[in-house]
């Protein structure tokens, strides 16, 4: 993830403390709220599923009944499945976003692209990569609410955590710290990353921050222990020493058939200790995979902990002081972490960062369609007297056409181009630019 600045980090830390004062009075730390406020599928926005058909992604969000209060914390949870089923109304997410929402907390639970085929490593390293570029769509979907003025939400874009449970963690964990683009080329080629939509996707809201606050990870894994790294974020786990699903130490991830190779909560929290990212780490011993759902009296009793021990990471990134409710304990098993070498090629920001983000307008274009087009896609300007200079760009920001035109439309012929997800900037004369994603077939 980006690396802190840690002049801003205290001062963030200030702000935070002063800002969540109210936590003296039991808010973030206690149920202070009865009742919580459900709408279900919100529309954050849409990609390509892994048969290329178009998938509307949706969330649900959950707010305390009656709340005043007009920046609050948001927890973005995804839920299992292994990647090919789940939703989130499943009942082990809805049970932690109802038990925040009544602490003061706004939660979301996020539906996610599902399914991939064959089954292999390869095609769950691409799975994992759908489900992590729909939760940075996501998390870009609250920063554009706040930042475009409307607020519906009411979030307070400083404080976004992400998490989840089993694949859901995993997802939350790959949105905190895969951060290059080459980390994945252990496992994909560069094109096939590419053509993926890179690490931050096309799935909706383009240009927003994804900047969160912290990750919570519930019987989840890294796919390389040394994606996390010196100033990252820190990190909440909780997991089962008997999990068969995704294990606890480092092991094959088997859902039903045995796909890869992963680094289970006890790895990352190894390796946050060997480089001095705060991880607040608790074991479930003897515990099978995800022990919190069911309603059942064990489950129930995981979840109570769960709760706290959650509870307790928040209120302490909130700048609270509040008495810990649940301590972490000590591990389970020895984790070895084995020879990994970084890589060092960044993310490219190409021309859409969160800074620049004020200078994008989105109003140049009228209509592009069809967008995914097969051969054939037509630009139509908002201003027909202007001149345009119309480019389409790789993801990694390589200019694989440009063009400047006078007329009131133009079509863009795929021709040699690769199918795939590209970036089409245009700009006029007065040096304003609108830019969004486009796929061809």
């Amino acid at each position: 993830m980006r690396k802190f600045n840690f002049a801003l980090l205290a001062a963030m830390s200030f702000f935070s403390a002063s800002s969540f004062a109210q936590c003296n009075n039991g808010r973030y730390a206690s149920d202070v709220f009865t009742a919580v406020t459900t709408t279900s599928g919100i529309t954050y926005g849409a990609n390509a599923s892994y048969t290329g058909a178009n998938t509307v992604l949706t969330l649900d969000f959950y707010e305390p009944t009656g709340d005043t209060e007009t920046a609050r914390p948001l927890i973005i949870f995804a839920h299992g499945g292994s990647f090919i089923g789940g939703s989130s109304t499943d009942g082990d997410v809805v049970s932690l976003c109802n038990h925040f929402a009544k602490k003061g907390y706004a939660c979301a639970s996020i539906n996610y692209r599902l399914g991939f085929f064959p089954f292999d490593s390869v095609n769950a390293v691409k799975a994992v990569a759908r489900a992590v570029q729909d939760m940075k769509a996501s998390i870009r979907f609250f920063y554009k609410d706040s930042k475009e003025g409307t607020n519906l939400y009411k979030i307070d874009t400083n404080n976004i955590y992400v998490g989840g449970s089993s694949a859901g963690a995993i997802t939350a964990l790959h949105t905190a710290y895969l951060d290059k683009t080459c980390e994945l080329n252990a496992y994909l080629t560069p094109s096939a990353v590419a053509t993926l939509g890179g690490i931050e996707g096309n799935s909706g809201n383009p240009c927003y921050s994804t900047k969160v606050n912290g990750v919570i990870n519930l019987c989840g894994a890294l796919a390389i222990y040394g994606w996390l790294e010196a100033g990252d974020l820190p990190v909440c786990s909780m997991h089962g020493t008997n999990d068969a699903t995704v294990k606890y130490n480092r092991g094959i991830v088997n859902p039903g058939i045995e796909l890869i190779y992963l680094d289970g909560s006890r790895m990352v929290h190894e390796q946050a200790e060997a480089v001095g990212v705060q991880s607040n780490f608790y074991t479930w011993l003897g515990a099978p995979h995800v022990p919190y759902a069911g309603t059942d009296a064990d489950a129930l009793a995981y979840m109570d902990t769960t709760v706290n021990f959650i509870r307790d990471y928040l209120v302490e990134r909130l700048g609270c002081t509040e008495t810990p409710l649940q301590a972490a304990n000590a591990p389970a098993e020895t984790a070895n972490l084995y020879g990994y070498t970084g890589c060092t090629a960044n993310v490219p920001s190409v021309f859409c960062t969160q800074a620049g983000i004020d200078e994008v307008n989105n109003e140049l274009t009228h209509a592009v369609y069809p967008n995914p087009a097969d051969n054939y896609m037509t630009i139509v300007f908002a201003d027909a007297n202007e001149t345009h200079t119309i480019q389409l760009l790789d993801l990694s920001g390589r200019v694989m056409k440009s063009i400047q035109t006078s007329n009131s439309e133009y079509t863009i012929e795929k021709g040699n181009l690769n199918a795939g997800n590209y970036i089409l900037k245009v700009s006029n004369n007065l040096g304003q630019v609108s830019i969004q994603h486009v796929m061809f077939y």
